[in-house]
């Protein structure tokens, strides 16, 4: 990777508030370094989460526990009017209930400390078209689920020797497969259930089939309860938290724990750190131009994802240097830039 224009790309996204162009950084460089040059850099080859690793490996090195979580999410950048390929195409959206054309992104974030690290992250591929059976339209298919996808990506963590001991998600990575792999690699993992999930209290009742569905069962906010999930071997935790929404009404989220040594307490609050992956989304949004790309090509648009994810980490590392947030770090710096467009205003002024 060539470091110097990777460190121009990363830290352009975060000064840029528009669209982030070669030409632009050409521009912001004063002809230093052609558009040309960074057109091709972009092109080159596809840049992956080993490459991300690598960036990133010895700040995970002086952060890192024991006790740090692995915390695994996707986000979909919907982006409604660039030309369709393998990697820019439908996906379903489930905060909005339908699908949206964009990117879907999985992300692994290293948390421990304080501090929230990028460690590997994979774009979802659709190379597979066929036509639906039903509506006759042309659809495309990945060759690898996301379950399939944030395995894979765990077995790399641990073979990076990264010091973790819980992997936390949400309920649609609350697969038996994925918790099963996950005790094979000598971790934990504590998820989010979907109200449905069957769920039995004690082993007679197992044994006999007599299940029910998790959000049958009366806990009180933080109570935690041993018993068995239904199609799962190993005995887990259950833990139920108790919510007041904004409007007034009461919301409940169903916890699976495979820790037996947690309480319900500390259950709560290791997976309250779950919310850090939301922030990194945010961020990688808001703060580095994730969707601010006109890249057309497959290759393009992947490295653009992957630089988007370095300067969100690159931002994380100015916040524990000056002890502030990704935001604060970035109002600062566009004031900072308001301020010499308006020294340059004066001056064209007084000429």
């Amino acid at each position: 990777m060539e470091k110097e224009k990777l460190e121009l790309y990363t830290d352009y996204l975060i000064c840029n508030s528009g669209f982030a162009t070669a030409t632009g950084l050409s521009a912001m460089l004063e002809g230093d370094m052609s558009h040309d040059q960074l057109t091709r850099y972009l092109s080159a080859r596809e840049y992956t989460s080993k490459d991300l690793w690598g960036e990133v490996k010895v700040t995970v090195r002086q952060i890192e526990q024991e006790d740090g979580c692995l915390i695994f999410d996707d986000t979909i950048q919907e982006k409604a009017w660039t030309d369709e390929n393998e990697i820019m195409c439908w996906h379903y959206d489930h905060c909005k209930g339908r699908s949206v054309k964009g990117i879907n992104l999985l992300n692994a974030l290293y948390h421990g400390g304080g501090v929230s690290i990028p460690v590997a992250f994979e774009v979802v591929h659709k190379p597979y078209q066929f036509s639906d059976v039903k509506t006759r339209k042309v659809k495309r298919a990945s060759e690898f689920t996301k379950n399939e996808l944030m395995r894979t990506m765990i077995a790399t963590c641990v073979a990076n020797a990264i010091k973790f001991r819980y992997v936390l998600t949400d309920s649609w990575f609350a697969a038996k497969e994925n918790f099963e792999f996950i005790l094979k690699k000598g971790k934990h993992f504590i998820s989010a259930l979907k109200d449905n999930r069957l769920v039995a209290l004690s082993e007679e009742d197992k044994k006999e089939g007599r299940f029910v569905r998790v959000s049958q069962l009366e806990l009180a906010d933080q109570q935690a309860v041993r018993g068995w999930l239904k199609g799962f071997p190993s005995e887990v935790l259950f833990v139920r938290r108790v919510f007041t929404n904004k409007d007034g009404s009461i919301g409940l989220l169903n916890l699976v724990c495979s820790d037996l040594a947690c309480n319900g307490g500390q259950v709560a609050a290791i997976y309250q750190k779950r919310w850090k992956v939301e922030e990194f989304h945010k961020s990688l949004k808001s703060n580095a131009g994730l969707a601010k790309s006109p890249t057309r090509t497959i290759t393009t648009q992947n490295n653009h994802i992957f630089m988007s994810i370095y300067a969100v980490f690159k931002l994380e590392c100015l916040k524990i240097k000056h002890k502030t947030n990704h935001f604060a770090l970035r109002a600062k710096l566009f004031i900072k830039a308001n301020q010499m467009a308006y020294e340059e205003l004066q001056k064209l002024r007084a000429a």
